[in-house]
C-alpha cells in the first residue's frame, strides 16, 4: 500500500488549503476537562457529538474560554448537533437545555458492551462517513481521569484501523498507525512535539523502521516487557513509520 500522510492541521488556528483534498472532522466530547484548545476543533469540525457527560464540559468549561462573553450566548453558539450514550452522567439541566435547542438526544443505555466513545464512532460514521471518505475524528477527554478508561478509548481506535480517529489531551495525542500502511507524520512544530513515542499495540511488535527520531528504530521489535519506544523526540519535518504490526503514535502538544 502507498504511504498514509498525517498531520495535526487541525491544531492549528487555520487549516491549511494546500495538501490535497481536505479533511472533513468529526468532534466527539468525553467526560473529562476540555483542552484549552477545544474552540479551534469545534470551529473545524463539521459535527459536534457530546458523549453522555461530555455535554456537562460544554456546558460548563466552554463559557470559561470566553471570560468577556455571556456564558448564555456561548451555549448556544456552541450547542452539540447530538448527545449520544448511556445518559447517566449527563445532568438534567444540561439534558433540558440541549434538548431545547434542537439537539438530538440518543440513548444508548441498552448497550453495555461498547464504550461511550465506540457508540459515537459508530454514530459519526453511519452519519458522514458514505458522503465524506476524508473523515477524520478528533476525541478531546479520552485521555487522563481513569485508567480502565483510557485504555477503553484506546481500545477504540484499534476497533476502527481503518478510521483516522485522534485521542487529544492538553498534554499530548495519541492515534493508530495501521501496519497495512507506511506512514508519513507532518510534524507541525510550531504545536506539538518534541516528545513522541511509539507503542506496540495489542501484541509483541514486528519490526519497525523509522526515520527523523532522535533515535530512530532499525528492523527493531518492540513488546511490553522488552523496548517500547517512550521518551523518543522528532528531529526531522517529516517522521516515517514502517511496520509489521499496529503502533500507536503519540506526540506532545505544546503549552501556549
Amino acid at each position: 500500500m502507498g504511504p498514509m500522510s498525517h498531520s495535526s492541521t487541525f491544531l492549528l488556528p487555520n487549516l491549511p488549503t494546500d495538501n490535497g483534498p481536505a479533511l472533513t472532522y468529526a468532534l466527539v466530547i468525553l467526560n473529562q476537562r476540555l483542552p484549552r484548545f477545544t474552540p479551534l476543533l469545534w470551529e473545524h469540525a463539521q459535527v459536534h457529538v457530546c458523549a453522555d457527560g461530555g455535554a456537562n464540559r460544554v456546558f460548563d468549561e466552554l463559557p470559561c474560554f470566553f471570560p468577556h462573553d455571556d456564558p448564555s450566548d456561548i451555549r448556544k453558539r456552541y450547542k452539540p448537533y447530538a448527545i449520544k450514550g448511556d445518559m447517566d452522567s449527563i445532568r438534567t439541566d444540561v439534558l433540558d437545555f440541549y434538548r431545547g435547542l434542537g439537539t438530538k438526544i440518543i440513548d444508548e443505555s441498552h448497550d453495555q458492551d461498547t464504550t461511550d466513545l465506540h457508540k459515537c464512532v459508530a454514530y459519526i460514521l453511519e452519519l458522514l462517513n458514505p458522503e465524506h471518505p476524508n473523515l477524520c475524528i478528533l476525541a478531546t477527554g479520552a485521555l487522563g481521569g481513569r485508567f480502565d478508561h483510557e485504555m477503553g478509548n484506546i481500545n477504540v481506535i484499534c476497533r476502527f484501523p481503518s478510521m483516522p480517529i485522534i485521542l487529544l489531551s492538553d498534554d499530548c495525542l495519541i492515534q493508530l498507525l495501521p501496519s497495512t500502511h507506511h506512514h508519513k507524520i507532518h510534524i507541525q512544530s510550531s504545536v506539538e512535539g518534541p516528545h513522541c513515542g511509539l507503542i506496540p499495540i495489542g501484541t509483541a511488535g514486528g519490526r519497525t523502521t523509522t526515520t527523523g527520531l532522535k533515535w530512530n528504530l532499525d528492523k527493531t521489535e518492540m513488546r511490553f516487557g522488552g523496548l517500547v519506544s517512550t521518551s523518543n523526540i522528532v528531529k526531522e519535518n517529516i517522521v516515517t513509520v514502517q511496520s509489521e504490526s499496529d503502533l500507536l503514535w503519540t506526540i506532545s502538544i505544546k503549552k501556549e
